[in-house]
């Protein structure tokens, strides 16, 4: 039987640390989906739904975006994917009962774990202003309250609108479309957070802000570098894709501070073998790098590569490639040859002899492809690495050939379909002039605000009105006290929500929560059933069908919500979009959405007839053209700068436990890592402990350290010696998120660097 949520919240009182596993998933992964199924569903429920996940009749994992392969297994998914099913399936419930026992300044004393363990949210609530509780509202009476603040403002560019990546492709048309008729494009998303450095740095390089491989080109080719990347927790059916790489002949290098279980080896569950625990080791070559050592590592490698080629002409380098599609060489190679080895010592903490090893490996490899996640984006140069990456691709030609490419590995469901469908607070002029002709009005063409951009102006106060389709913006931002001063400066926040979490308990003057149907759920409208689209991380775009009645009566789906709030706000007065039909039969919005978005003609008849499709990628297919400013793939100069720490300082990065997706926090367990039963941890290598004056479960506070002078401080973090990368640290976020200042972030993308936080590690002190 399912378990009932728990009534109080649960601190580390109980947390208990132990080593950390030599490998990911196997039977105790199995042991663990069914538990959290149970828990959550029951084992009816479960049945009903884990065999429809992530197959062609079913819907789409609302986890990551890892994509799924033609044949499909029967059970097509991962453990963290069963947990984020049954979060979203529970049987739990949050209903007016519940807010009426509840203060919503009770609730901003719970952790990130109760609020989402209480279940799904009900029926439209409102918390209006100077009252502490939430009551319940109509949905016509809450769309007119939107739509009343939207009107009063001064100008469109005083609200924000954000965007979580689990949101489909139609409720993302509809919602930038509204926003742009509404006339603004303050449209920020998650991928500010977390890709959006890949992104600037493959649309400059590159012509395009996606990878370019497929699953094809990661299982059979030479060499897959997986760098600042845990698949093991974060894209666990990576991990299949890997050992079938592995099966093939390729090697894995991985590049990361921290030794992850899933890269050490892994026990597919599929096979008897990985049941039994003799699975596949994944990684051949580690490099333990210190944080922010990428960009070094990389220039090193060029710098290699440019040497061998000197002492054996003509036999490392794709001269006709380079000369081919590619400019700026000379330049490059100019800058490249330059590297100061010692610079290159400091910031990666590898030796001579590890480099030159990996060198080795890339001189033996005619096919490469290089994977990265979160732990490249959030430094404050992360565009240059990326940029340094395709500069070590393109070297040899590996880009727009088989088994060769760049592999940004997306973390959440739709966030690249979202981008893909208008949400960008700096969107083209090619995009916006198809929004013109299609729907007959002129969308504004003044960039609008990223979410650190949105933070400024909701503390600032030019900014009035917050409206979040999914996600939790609070929890997941920086600089967690400034955000939460600018959250409840607003005069309105309206929360498109499934379940509770942070971004419901520190809100505006006044405040609605508007609940919304689920992936696993049926979406039935008034012209019948209907579908949605997502786009994974591959740019592969296919349908997603729920198959649970509806957790209340009272949900609407994403688009009939945000389609409400556009009739009630435009009303007569609005460019003429038929917002009622599009409400009522999906197919309309995608016929829209072929006529607007390059890739997508033929949307509804390629989607019923094929059942999804690839889209175009100019650098991926081999172009005689790409987008960039010279139509070539671009080489770039980036200028090596070394993060040097102060003495009895270590460099912290914020990571995610093998309990959490994002900031959703399933359990207190990171089995991987040797957790259980908490989440104020630190993770640092014994030396530098030892050189601190600390020693391991000593509790300690974290304080950051950054030009603006202010201490930024994280408190009572149990000490944990971990084989990371000497002078480095790790601890979950969002707990640490408080230690990231909102006005450090990347150049050039503006992500917040949550993973270069210059840190001090103090005793604490008591409570009196």
């Amino acid at each position: 039987m399912p378990r009932r949520p728990p009534v109080e919240d649960q601190g580390d009182e109980h947390l208990e640390v132990g080593p950390p596993e030599r490998a990911a998933a196997g039977l105790p992964a199995v042991a663990w989906s069914l538990r959290h199924a149970a828990e959550q569903m029951g084992v009816r429920r479960s049945l009903q739904t884990l065999p429809k996940l992530n197959q062609h009749d079913g819907f789409d994992c609302p986890g990551c975006a890892w994509p799924e392969a033609d044949r499909r297994h029967l059970a097509e998914f991962c453990e963290n994917g069963v947990k984020a099913v049954a979060a979203e399936a529970t049987v739990r419930r949050v209903d007016r009962g519940f807010f009426a026992e509840h203060a919503v300044s009770d609730l901003r004393q719970r952790s990130e774990h109760w609020l989402g363990q209480q279940g799904r949210l009900t029926e439209p609530m409102v918390k209006r202003n100077g009252s502490d509780h939430y009551e319940p509202i109509g949905w016509d009476d809450a769309f007119t309250l939107v739509a009343s603040h939207l009107r009063s403002l001064a100008s469109p560019d005083e609200a924000v609108f954000y965007t979580s990546g689990r949101t489909s492709n139609e409720a993302a048309f509809v919602y930038q479309l509204f926003v742009r008729a509404f006339g603004t494009n303050n449209l920020p998303d998650c991928s500010n957070l977390c890709h959006e450095s890949s992104g600037a740095a493959l649309t400059e390089t590159i012509g395009v802000g996606k990878g370019t491989v497929q699953l094809s080109d990661l299982e059979d080719t030479d060499l897959i570098f997986v760098v600042g990347q845990n698949p093991g927790t974060n894209h666990p059916r990576m991990l299949s894709t890997l050992e079938t790489a592995k099966r093939n002949g390729a090697r894995v290098i991985t590049v990361n501070p921290l030794p992850e279980a899933g890269l050490l080896r892994f026990d597919n569950p599929q096979t008897a073998r990985g049941l039994a625990g003799r699975g596949t080791a994944i990684t051949d070559r580690y490099l333990k790098i210190r944080l922010n050592g990428d960009l070094a590592l990389f220039k090193a490698l060029n710098a290699g590569l440019l040497q061998a080629e000197e002492d054996a002409p003509g036999t490392v380098l794709d001269h006709h490639f380079i000369a081919a599609r590619t400019s700026g060489f000379e330049a490059f190679a100019e800058a490249a040859r330059q590297v100061d080895w010692r610079d290159v010592d400091a910031a990666t903490g590898l030796t001579r002899d590890e480099i030159a090893a990996t060198l080795a490996d890339v001189l033996r490899a005619q096919r490469i492809v290089v994977c990265w996640a979160m732990g490249l984006t959030q430094h404050r140069n992360a565009v240059d690495t990326i940029r340094e990456i395709v500069n070590f691709l393109l070297l040899r030609g590996n880009l727009g050939r088989p088994g060769t490419g760049v592999c940004p590995v997306r973390g959440h469901s739709n966030v690249q379909g979202d981008r893909t469908m208008g949400i960008h607070e700096q969107p083209g002029d090619d995009f916006l002039d198809a929004l013109r002709d299609e729907f007959g009005f002129e969308p504004p063409r003044r960039h609008g605000v990223d979410v650190v951009e949105a933070i400024r102006a909701l503390r600032d106060g030019r900014a009035k009105v917050f409206l979040a389709v999914g996600g939790n913006f609070v929890g997941a931002s920086p600089d967690t006290a400034t955000t939460e001063a600018a959250m409840a400066n607003a005069q309105l926040t309206v929360q498109v929500s499934t379940k509770l979490n942070r971004s419901h308990a520190v809100v505006g003057r006044e405040a609605l929560i508007l609940p919304t149907l689920s992936r696993p759920e049926r979406d039935a409208r008034a012209a019948g059933p209907q579908l949605v689209t997502v786009e994974d991380s591959m740019s592969l775009v296919h349908a997603s069908r729920g198959v649970l009645a509806p957790a209340s009566e009272h949900l609407r789906s994403e688009v009939a919500i945000l389609t409400g709030i556009a009739r009630a706000t435009l009303g007569a007065d609005g460019p003429g979009i038929d917002w009622a039909g599009m409400a009522d039969d999906y197919d309309r919005i995608r016929d829209h959405i072929a006529n607007v978005v390059p890739g997508f003609a033929d949307f509804n008849r390629r989607l019923r007839d094929l059942g999804g499709f690839l889209l175009p990628n100019a650098a991926r297919d081999a172009a005689d053209e790409l987008a960039t400013d010279t139509g070539r793939a671009q080489f770039s100069v980036n200028e090596l700068e070394v993060l040097r720490v102060p003495p009895g300082r270590l460099l912290l990065q914020t990571i995610r436990s093998h309990d959490q997706y994002n900031t959703t926090i399933y359990g207190l367990d990171d089995r991987y890592r040797g957790i259980t039963q908490g989440r104020r941890v630190v993770f640092v290598h014994p030396d530098d402990l030892t050189g601190l004056g600390l020693a391991d479960g000593d509790t300690v506070d974290l304080v950051s350290e950054w030009e603006d002078g202010v201490d930024r401080r994280a408190e009572a973090f149990r000490t944990v010696a971990f084989p990371t990368a000497r002078g480095c640290a790790a601890a979950y976020f969002p707990e640490t998120n408080v230690l990231v200042p909102l006005d450090s972030t990347a150049r050039r993308s503006n992500t917040p660097t949550s993973k270069s936080v210059v840190v001090r590690l103090e005793p604490s002190v008591a409570p009196s």
